[in-house]
């Protein structure tokens, strides 16, 4: 594991120093500073030359800023001559603007793979992206992890396979909550609702059983959480006894807190992706962390090792 360096981005502090620990690999330190007209200037302080680096930073909360800071380390980096530069972000940035849905629309999610391709990025590794086809956007290898597995763990240790059924929020969820089913050996029921505009859902009817169970509804994003917590009281209106919330990317913007706080959903289970702030984990909120995930697959990518084994979550005796 020599020639190795982790280099932990503003955004993901904490994350970066759970896989450090994990690995037992100090964080090679960078010189962060920000002008007083809004330019950031990166140096990273030990030699790279030649090296594998791996640099921890998920594109969420001053979005913009954030990938700013990434362009210009990757720059950086590849100025310094580093070997390979391997991004691990957890949540990619306007990875919603998969398409065009409306005419004069940009594909934003393409123009974040092209600015990271072209910017030195040797590959990337991320979790749960809104789309699949988004890693044929990138020119690079990318290794697309899931975060159902640590929600299927956290369910099968705490409650009765017979109490419970998965649930998809929306038509476009339903192959996330397929997954998580077949993993549980459970069935699915899913929400069918519909988006008049941005950050505002309405739900239509609900499509499946959900009578006297405890009904999981699982996410990628829970962004206002507006819309997951419409869900919950659709399913409870429809008979769940109780809701179990599962969220892989806890953006928790603008009113969010508040509407998780008020929902009818008992636990709302997140990942680490995004850093959450203290003042926002209210006593039904639990965090499961991702870094042992990001720290096999760092090393697995070190050592040239396959991640095969990494993806193999329809094994039910292998659920993480």
């Amino acid at each position: 594991m020599n020639k190795l360096h982790l280099i932990a981005g503003s955004a993901s502090q904490d994350l970066a120093k759970k896989v450090s620990d994990l690995l037992k690999i100090p964080l090679t330190g960078i010189e962060d500073k920000r002008f007083v007209n809004g330019e950031i200037y990166i140096r990273v302080k030990s030699k790279v030359r030649g090296d594998d680096v791996y640099v921890i930073q998920s594109l969420a909360g001053q979005v913009n800023d954030n990938l700013m800071e990434l362009l210009i380390l990757i720059d950086a980096l590849k100025r310094s001559s580093a070997g390979r530069i391997n991004l691990i972000c957890p949540m990619l940035c306007y990875s919603r603007q998969d398409r065009k849905a409306e005419s004069r629309e940009p594909i934003t999610a393409k123009l974040v793979a092209d600015l990271l391709s072209v910017a030195g990025a040797d590959r990337l590794v991320t979790v749960d992206l809104h789309a699949d086809q988004i890693q044929g956007f990138y020119d690079i290898p990318v290794d697309h992890f899931v975060g159902y597995p640590f929600f299927a763990k956290y369910i099968k240790k705490h409650y009765s396979k017979k109490d419970l059924v998965i649930v998809s929020p929306d038509i476009g969820g339903v192959k996330r909550a397929n997954k998580l089913a077949d993993l549980l050996g459970l069935k699915i029921a899913i929400i069918d609702k519909i988006r008049r505009e941005h950050n505002k859902s309405e739900v239509m009817h609900l499509v499946g059983e959900v009578k006297g169970k405890i009904a999981v509804i699982i996410d990628d994003i829970i962004d206002t959480g507006g819309s997951i917590a419409n869900a919950a009281e659709a399913v409870r209106a429809n008979g769940a006894r109780e809701v179990i919330i599962c969220g892989t990317h806890a953006l928790l913007s603008g009113e969010a807190v508040k509407n998780l706080e008020e929902c009818c959903a008992s636990k709302i289970l997140l990942t680490d992706t995004v850093p959450i702030l203290d003042e926002k984990k209210i006593g039904k909120i639990e965090v499961i962390s991702v870094a042992p995930l990001l720290a096999k697959v760092i090393k697995r990518i070190h050592l040239n090792r396959s991640l095969g084994e990494l993806f193999k979550w329809e094994d039910k005796k292998r659920v993480l």
